[in-house]
This record gives structure tokens, sequence and C-alpha cells, in this order.
């Protein structure tokens, strides 16, 4: 029993250890995104990393995601004589819920494992320690331009997701399913609000912190050579996903 409650309580403390560890990560790589000099080539070649080379998989996403919430919207709605509201339901669950989710699972499948990855790579061959003794700041250099780059793309890929998908629900719903164009996109101009919108930009923005945050942290952190770069794109992928839909949970209930 004693034996168990030491395990259990060491257990916690690591974990606790860890969670401190990760938060002072954070607050380090915040102070040197705002702390100059700032590497303007470093930060745009990290938008076109992650926004640019994550476009495709996010249109191909979003399209299909409005397609088929058209077509099941549409049948469960018509059931109760409502067909009519298919516009606004499509528009209101990608704005407020699918687009900023999808796309950070997106981009954390896609640009977050790169992430981690890559500077998996760095550490095991131990670039990073060699940033140190030349006496570059690896947290500056390395680190800041992608929690940057994320805060600036993930918002801007959901607004494209969210336009993309809605056209996806207009093309089921409107060019497959007879539905008037007039009553798809008069519902949604009478329905989706200013807050809606507003909502969405922040989801995406704090979705944004939060890939940038686990993705780097995990590969920064990097152990056990190729093996342990392994283990750090999975632990990257899996923590992010996890917390990208708690925090939707807690961030959803306070705004809504």
């Amino acid at each position: 029993m004693i034996l168990m409650l030491r395990k259990l309580g060491r257990t916690s403390l690591q974990r606790f250890w860890k969670m401190g560890h990760m938060f002072l990560f954070l607050l380090t790589a915040l102070f040197g995104v705002v702390r100059p000099p700032y590497r303007l080539d470093n930060l745009l070649k990290q938008i076109v990393f992650i926004g640019i080379h994550s476009l495709f998989v996010i249109v191909l996403t979003a399209a299909f995601a409005g397609m088929v919430l058209a077509l099941q919207g549409y049948y469960i709605l018509s059931r109760f004589g409502s067909e009519g509201m298919v516009g606004p339901m499509v528009a209101l669950a990608i704005v407020q819920e699918l687009g900023p989710v999808l796309t950070a699972l997106m981009v954390t499948g896609r640009a977050g494992s790169a992430m981690a990855g890559e500077l998996g790579v760095m550490r095991i061959k131990e670039q990073i320690d060699a940033l140190e003794s030349m006496g570059i700041n690896p947290l500056k250099y390395l680190i800041a331009p992608r929690v940057e780059a994320s805060l600036i793309t993930l918002p801007v890929l959901t607004a494209i997701f969210n336009v993309v998908g809605i056209f996806g629900g207009y093309l089921v719903a409107v060019q497959l399913l007879g539905m008037s164009s007039g009553t798809y996109w008069g519902g949604i101009e009478s329905k989706l609000a200013a807050k809606d919108i507003y909502i969405s930009v922040i989801k995406s923005f704090s979705f944004g912190l939060i890939v940038a945050w686990v993705c780097t942290y995990m590969g920064y952190f990097t152990t056990r050579g190729a093996e342990g770069v392994g283990r750090s794109i999975t632990s990257a992928v899996v923590l992010t996903s996890v917390l990208v839909l708690i925090w939707d949970y807690f961030i959803t209930s306070v705004m809504l």
C-alpha cells in the first residue's frame, strides 16, 4: 500500500514538474517573439511552411466537410419540414466549430509533426547545442518564429476553411439537392452574426498557440536518438490533438 502511494506521489510530482516546465517554455518562447532582433526572413519561411504548404489539405478537408454537413443536414431537417435552414446550419457549424478545430488538427498532422521531427533531429545531432555554444539563443532563433508563424497562419487558414466549407455546402444543397440559392444564402446572411466570426478567430488563434507550443516543446526536448524522434512526433500529435479538443470545449462553454 505504501509502495503504491509512493509510486502515485512520484508520478504526480513528475507530471506537475513537466506541466510547469512546459509552461516556462511557452513563456520564454513568447518573450522571444516580442524581443528584438526580429528575423523577418525566418518568420516568412515558417509562414510558408505552416500556411502555404497546408493550404491544399485545408481546402480539401473544408470542401468535403461542408458537403457532408449539407447532405446530412438536408435529410435530417427535411423530416421536420425545415430544410430551408440547411444554409445557416452549415455556416454556423463550420464557422463556430468545424473550421477552427479541423484546421488545427490538419495543421497538427502536417506541420506540427514536421516541426517536432525537425527539432528532434536537430537535438540528437547536437545542432541546438552548437547554437548555444555560439552564443545564439535557440528559443529565440528556432522556437519564436514557429510560434509567431502559427499564430498568424491558423486564423488565416481557418478563414479559408470557413469560406470553402460554406461553398461546399452550397454545391450539395443547391446544385445537387435542388434547394433555392436565395434560400441558402439568405438564411446564412440572416443567421450568421459577427459574434460567430469573432468566436472562430479567437479559437483559431488559441489553437495556433497550442499547436506551436506542444509540437516545438516535444521536438526541442527529444532524447534517446532516432527512436526518441519518432516518440516525440507521436507525442506531439496526440497531445496537441487532445489539448485542442479539451480547450475547444472550455472556450466554447465560455463564449457561447
